[in-house]
């Protein structure tokens, strides 16, 4: 059992940088790869980024390519979110989720575990 809490989430201006942060519960989490995922108002939840269970290897969407950047510290059992040059479009709620197994997934049905969410808000 994995148990996750984001936070970090607010309101930014246009071009400002926020990060979010995911912290889990248990002594497995090093086990777990991780995803970002986030939903806008009336979307379906998209696929952000996904980070290897050492961090060794990371995958994002089109959208957050030179934007934001995925880490995490298996030692404070946390992962990151950092964006910059955000834009009002990358307005939602952005989840963390564990998976366990090898690979890539971008599909949310992948993911076992997920957190409640963080609200990002970018005025423009």
């Amino acid at each position: 059992q994995v148990q996750l809490v984001e936070s970090g989430g607010g309101l930014v201006q246009a071009g400002g940088s926020l990060r979010v942060s995911c912290a889990a519960s248990g002594r497995t989490f090093s086990r777990y790869n991780m995803g970002w995922f986030r939903q806008a108002p009336g979307k379906e939840r998209e696929f952000v980024a996904t980070i290897s269970a050492r961090g060794g290897s990371t995958a994002c969407a089109d959208f957050a390519k030179g934007r934001f950047t995925f880490s995490r510290d298996n030692a404070l059992n946390t992962v990151y979110l950092q964006m910059n040059s955000l834009k009002p479009e990358d307005t939602a709620v952005y989840y963390c989720a564990a998976r366990s197994g090898s690979g890539y997934r971008i599909n949310d049905y992948a993911y076992t575990y997920w957190g409640q969410g963080t609200q990002v808000t970018v005025s423009s």
